[in-house]
């Protein structure tokens, strides 16, 4: 789909841009890491929450047909099949690195399950969409990658004694991998 298109379709037209790919992207496929609060955000928070009938109230900011037809965008966007194959690759490196020449010997307990692999591209097809293009890039792949993976890769004891992060293990892997 063209960055055109997407903008016709009436998501991204006259401010009513769709500011999160969570829409379209199941919370549970990602882990992002949890940005630490201001103090004034965490007295905000206190005095909104610390009560046992807080005010649960939501504020709309679109409708489930937007929703669905967003749904249905991003499915559509284009991915290559070297670009797929690239996702394979990122994922199967995480069960076996030396496989791909990779300097991770001992760090991995276990690697990332096939449904990685599909989480990765449904969240790469989510940025594409998020950046108004019909197509995926590697830096899709790439800029998704961590929240996507950090908690899908076990670090292995001697890591752990080595302080050796899956974070850290994630931007090993995509050093190291060639890029499409």
């Amino acid at each position: 789909m063209s960055r055109a298109s997407l903008w016709t379709s009436g998501l991204f037209s006259e401010g009513r841009r769709i500011e999160t790919a969570a829409l379209f992207f199941n919370h549970r496929q990602s882990k992002k890491a949890p940005r630490i609060t201001s103090k004034a955000e965490e007295r905000k928070i206190l005095d909104l929450m610390a009560t046992s009938a807080p005010n649960l109230s939501v504020l709309t900011i679109t409708e489930p047909a937007d929703i669905l037809r967003s749904r249905e965008i991003v499915n559509s966007i284009y991915v290559d099949d070297r670009v797929k194959d690239y996702i394979v690759d990122v994922v199967f490196a995480t069960r076996d690195p030396t496989g791909y020449k990779l300097k991770l010997d001992g760090m991995i307990r276990y690697g990332a399950s096939p449904r990685a692999t599909i989480a990765l591209t449904l969240a790469a097809r989510a940025r594409a969409f998020m950046a108004g293009r019909g197509y995926v890039t590697p830096q899709d792949v790439k800029s998704v990658g961590p929240d996507v993976l950090r908690h899908r890769i076990i670090v292995s004891y001697e890591a752990e004694a080595e302080e050796v992060t899956s974070e850290q293990i994630i931007e090993k892997i995509f050093a190291g991998l060639a890029v499409p």
